[in-house]
């Protein structure tokens, strides 16, 4: 760890961002909006690079005050696509950034994905907000010996998206006319597709939306005492409930269509924080 922050407080300059972003599937172009610090993370001691489609790989900094589209934001860490369990890398390692980035003092954390719609209402392109989640990836990222100085050995997660910043999210959306969906996350490891029994599982037991990563993040985030507020893009429908095979291409076509929608939101949640 030390080594890490190191070599990022030297590439930075001792930047101490307030906010975290992690940018899903086809997201990542959010970044460009500003001036920034970018380092991939195959460069990073500590860190892996990310090798999945729509995932740029780079942790990129951004200083606050800059004006964009008439509004100013806080200091800024963004981690421009994730690495997913079902790469290979061990959970510890996929929660590694999130330590990372409670060291270099960031108090809330934002949490963006691609997810399936469990709900058959839901739409490809729709926006939901997490208001909770279902661990369906056989472990948990806490495992192993426990460090005092990050959260303590038994967190609680009775609440770990926090409802006032479901709130703001939701009064940002109705002030851009964006209508947004809630519910639960499921997150499975993949990285196959879910199989139609196991959506009407996890139907039946009451999620909204299916993916392959956030859930770990999240609980690691909520341990160490940050502040996690979650948004599904949702990509598309789910087994059972289309005739067409599913796809990455599709998930990274659907991203870019909501793609400017979701930018607008979280520029308008940052700018309330």
């Amino acid at each position: 760890m030390k080594e890490t922050l190191d070599f990022i407080n030297v590439k930075t300059n001792n930047l101490k961002p307030e906010i975290g972003i992690i940018l899903g599937s086809g997201l990542g172009d959010f970044v460009e909006k500003f001036d920034s610090i970018s380092i991939p993370y195959s460069k990073i001691p500590g860190f892996e690079a990310s090798a999945v489609q729509g995932h740029e790989g780079k942790l990129v900094f951004i200083k606050g005050k800059q004006e964009t589209q008439a509004s100013k934001y806080p200091n800024l860490l963004v981690m421009q696509g994730r690495y997913h369990f079902y790469e290979g890398h061990p959970m510890e390692k996929v929660v590694y950034p999130i330590k990372v980035m409670k060291e270099l003092g960031v108090k809330t954390l934002i949490i963006t994905n691609a997810a399936g719609a469990v709900d058959k209402k839901f739409k490809p392109a729709d926006l939901m907000l997490i208001t909770d989640h279902i661990n369906f990836m056989g472990t948990n990222p806490l495992i192993g010996e426990n460090d005092d100085s990050l959260g303590t050995r038994f967190p609680d997660m009775s609440e770990i998206y926090k409802k006032d910043l479901i709130k703001l999210a939701q009064k940002c959306a109705k002030e851009l006319k964006i209508d947004v969906r809630v519910g639960i996350y499921a997150a499975c490891t993949g990285p196959s597709y879910e199989t139609p029994a196991e959506i009407n599982m996890l139907r039946t037991l009451g999620a909204k939306a299916v993916g392959m990563s956030t859930v770990p993040e999240a609980i690691a985030a909520n341990y160490c005492g940050m502040n996690v507020l979650g948004i599904s893009c949702i990509t598309n429908a789910t087994a059972g409930t289309k005739l067409t095979p599913l796809s990455h291409a599709e998930v990274i076509e659907t991203a870019n269509i909501a793609k400017d929608k979701f930018q607008s939101l979280l520029l308008k949640i940052l700018e309330k924080l």
